[in-house]
C-alpha cells in the first residue's frame, strides 16, 4: 500500500493484560473493563471501546473540536487492525451451535469484527470512513499504511487507528503454529494476552516533533514488550513515544 501522508499523533492509549502478566508494561488493564451495551462475554469489544474513548475523550468534548462547516464526526475515520478478531465470541458461538444449544443473537452480532466500531461511531457521531485490516505479516505497518491512505484522501481531518487482539485460544494457537511451520516466512507473533492500542492520528503539518510513518515502526522493541504485545508491539512503542514514556 502506498504511503500518502505523514502522521502526527494527537492522543494514544494502551491497554494490556492484568496481574503478573502486566508487570513492567504500560497500560495495565483491570480484569473488569467498563461494559459496552449489547456486547457480552468477551474483552475484545470492551478493549476497543476503552482505547477509543481514551483517545477521543468525552463525546461532547469531541464534538466541540469540529466546526459548523466541518463537524468532528463527519471529518473522522476509523481503522481497526487485528489478526484473528474476536476469537472468544466466534468460538463460543460455534461451540454452542455444535452442542445443540439455542443460538444467542448477541454472539452472532458481536462476532462481526467491526460491530463495536458501529457502537463507537454512534456514540461519537462519526460518519467518516470505517475500515478493518487483517493479515499475517507486517500487520502494524499495513494498519499504519491504511491510516495514511485514509488521511491522505483529504476526506477526514483525524483518524482513529485501533490495533487489538484477544489472548490466543486453542484455535488461534493451532492456526498460528501451522502457518509458522510452512515454507513461507511465519506470521507476526501473537500477544501473550488481550491487548488493544489506540492512536488518534492527523496529518503532520511540520514543526511539531516526531511524526509517525512506517520507519517509526522499525524502532527497536524491548524484548519484554515484543513477547507481551506480539505484532502490536510497534504500535505500543508509537503510543508510548507520544506519551513520552517509551523505553
Amino acid at each position: 500500500m502506498t504511503t500518502t501522508a505523514s502522521l502526527a499523533p494527537a492522543a494514544a492509549a494502551v491497554l494490556t493484560p492484568w496481574g503478573e502478566a502486566a508487570e513492567g508494561l504500560p497500560g495495565a488493564a483491570g480484569v473488569n473493563l467498563p461494559k459496552v451495551r449489547g456486547f457480552v462475554g468477551s474483552r475484545f469489544s470492551p478493549l476497543v471501546h476503552a482505547v477509543a474513548a481514551s483517545c477521543l475523550g468525552a463525546p461532547d468534548a469531541f464534538a466541540a473540536t469540529g466546526s459548523p462547516d466541518a463537524p468532528a464526526g463527519e471529518r473522522t475515520g476509523i481503522v481497526l487492525a487485528t489478526q484473528f478478531g474476536d476469537t472468544t465470541t466466534t468460538d463460543t458461538s460455534t461451540q454452542r451451535v455444535m452442542d445443540g444449544q439455542v443460538h444467542n443473537p448477541l454472539l452472532f452480532f458481536q462476532s462481526v469484527t467491526t460491530s463495536v466500531l458501529g457502537h463507537v461511531a454512534k456514540v461519537y457521531g462519526i460518519t467518516g470512513p470505517v475500515s478493518c485490516v487483517s493479515g499475517t505479516t507486517a500487520l502494524a505497518s499495513e494498519a499504519l499504511a491504511m491510516a495514511e491512505a485514509v488521511l491522505g484522501s483529504g476526506d477526514v481531518d483525524r483518524l482513529l487507528l485501533v490495533g487489538v487482539e484477544c489472548a490466543p485460544n486453542e484455535r488461534a494457537d493451532w492456526v498460528h503454529t501451522t502457518l509458522s511451520s510452512g515454507p513461507a516466512s511465519g506470521p507476526d507473533a501473537l500477544p501473550a494476552g488481550d491487548v488493544a492500542v489506540g492512536l488518534l492520528l492527523r496529518r503532520a503539518t511540520g514543526g511539531e516533533g516526531p511524526v509517525l510513518g512506517r520507519p517509526v515502526l522499525g524502532r527497536p522493541v524491548p524484548g519484554a514488550w515484543a513477547e507481551a504485545f506480539g505484532w502490536l508491539a510497534p504500535l505500543v512503542v508509537a503510543a508510548e513515544t507520544h506519551a513520552g514514556a517509551a523505553p
